[in-house]
């Protein structure tokens, strides 16, 4: 009796840590499925369900990884990981403009909606956990000013483009333009690595550690011996972890061809807008990422939160837009960084609104309501706009 309960809770056990692998194969073959029966809406949702999933085993493998590596480059992992999945989900969406060239507005609303969901949904809902949690949760304020000190810089950056398309210039002058300033973003991101991870590394560290984190590290300490962790990546060295996040990236890419091909053909079926389909685009590409955020913030950690939200933030723009840029024209695609007056307004109304609910170096939970008050209207306006 007693080896028949042990099976079982093994059993459940296994579930519990390995239900997001299933489940995301599984929604991969039935995505095939459904993709060669011409069912292009459940096609699109299962598609996205496996991207999700599956993302999320990324995130958990990625996570493991990043535990290894001090701040920043802990959360430099956690970030490229995510980054990644953002990149190939945009670029499959891109290919679809060589039939529909008004896809390409989908994947600029995209490249915005990626740093408004992580400013706003990202930050603002693990503020709102950890504020509840904690009333107030301390983090280094020179990171959080850096940081948007630099979304600042390149938001304004990408203003440039917009500017001239509102003022007639033709569109070799936009593509021109637009390349010239992909190559200066990706110039200034490999700048702010050195300033990160070789100059000013005291700027992203934690300044107060945690109550609870370090009550959890004494006990680790004490009870490390007697630990016996069973999940399977844990025992993984550092190569194999990046060989299995690579693994698992090439799933979620099979995905997110079909969830590009028919989510396209669907949207414009249903006249959902370009900013819609972008926010949907980046809550999926950045899921995996909140639940990491949000069990930062209930552990104390806000720190972390600070760094993979803003770190997630710069790199979607200082990373993403530059290799977007070079994939589209590797694939003879037209994208030129002129973006719509709500997309920029947006993208800076978050920024100032990141800059406010920062500055002290602690945070609340009306804080982090704010943010996702301003999601919250932001959606509205994009679905309508």
């Amino acid at each position: 009796m007693s080896s028949s309960i042990q099976e079982e809770n093994k059993f459940i056990s296994y579930l519990q840590d390995y239900w997001d692998i299933y489940v995301g194969v599984f929604c991969v073959a039935l995505a095939f499925y459904f993709y060669h029966n011409n069912m292009d809406a459940l096609a699109t949702i299962v598609s996205a369900v496996a991207i999700g999933t599956l993302s999320l085993t990324v995130s958990e493998i990625a996570e493991i990884l990043s535990e290894r590596f001090p701040e920043p480059y802990g959360s430099f992992v956690l970030t490229a990981s995510a980054v990644i999945v953002e990149i190939i989900l945009l670029y499959m969406i891109l290919l679809q403009a060589v039939q529909d060239p008004e896809v390409v507005k989908t994947v600029k609303g995209g490249i915005i909606a990626a740093v408004i969901v992580d400013m706003n949904v990202l930050l603002g809902f693990a503020v709102f956990v950890g504020g509840l949690r904690f009333v107030e949760q301390e983090h280094n304020k020179d990171t959080s000013s850096t940081y948007t000190t630099i979304l600042l810089v390149a938001s304004l950056a990408l203003l440039v483009p917009s500017i001239l398309n509102e003022s007639n210039h033709s569109q070799t002058t936009l593509y021109q333009v637009s390349m010239i300033l992909s190559g200066l973003l990706m110039i200034y991101y490999i700048i702010i690595v050195v300033f990160q991870t070789k100059t000013h590394t005291h700027f992203f560290k934690q300044t107060a550690r945690s109550r609870l984190l370090r009550l959890k590290r004494k006990m680790k300490e004490e009870h490390d011996e007697e630990e016996d962790d069973d999940y399977l990546f844990d025992r993984f060295n550092n190569f194999g972890l990046i060989v299995a996040i690579f693994i698992f990236i090439a799933i979620i890419a099979l995905s997110a061809e079909i969830f590009a091909h028919d989510g396209m053909k669907l949207a414009a079926d249903y006249g959902i807008s370009h900013g819609i389909a972008g926010l949907i685009i980046a809550l999926i590409s950045a899921s995996p990422e909140l639940l990491t955020a949000v069990k930062a913030a209930k552990n104390d950690e806000i720190q972390r939160v600070i760094n993979i939200a803003m770190g997630a933030s710069t790199v979607s723009i200082l990373v993403t837009v530059p290799v977007l840029m070079g994939l589209a024209y590797a694939s003879h695609i037209n994208l030129t960084l002129d973006f719509s007056p709500l997309e920029i307004g947006a993208l800076i109304f978050t920024i100032i609104l990141a800059w406010k609910t920062t500055e002290e170096g602690h945070t609340n939970y009306i804080e982090g309501l704010s943010h996702l008050m301003f999601f919250a209207a932001f959606t509205i306006i994009a679905a309508y706009y």
